[in-house]
């Protein structure tokens, strides 16, 4: 049984920075991809970032130059280190595994206030 644990939520002001972290416990070896993505309410799930064994790396537009994706393989851990957050990037982030089978975790509350 695998799961993710986000932490790393919550509430911050425009302009600051937030650091998530998604953690995989269980049985689970090659992890090829990890990711974050968000869901705002009323809006579908988006894709934020996520990097690959290789070391591809993709970003939604939204949050290129603001974001920053890494991995820590020996650890099963992703981060996503967000700086000049705004209020249109307040949602529920998800983290992602991206394999043969996926795995997602609970999500954390970020809320950006203006």
């Amino acid at each position: 049984q695998v799961q993710l644990v986000e932490s790393g939520g919550g509430l911050v002001q425009a302009g600051g920075s937030l650091r998530l972290s998604c953690v995989a416990s269980g049985i689970i070896f090659m992890i090829n991809g990890m990711g974050w993505y968000r869901q705002a309410p009323g809006k579908q799930r988006e894709l934020v970032a996520r990097i690959f064994s290789s070391g591809n790396i993709n970003y939604a537009d939204s949050v290129k130059g603001r974001f920053t994706i890494s991995r820590d393989n020996a650890k099963k851990t992703v981060y996503l280190q967000m700086n000049s957050l705004k209020p249109e990037d307040t949602a529920v982030y998800y983290c992602h595994i991206e394999n043969a089978i996926n795995y997602w975790g609970q999500g954390t509350q970020v809320t950006v206030s203006s």
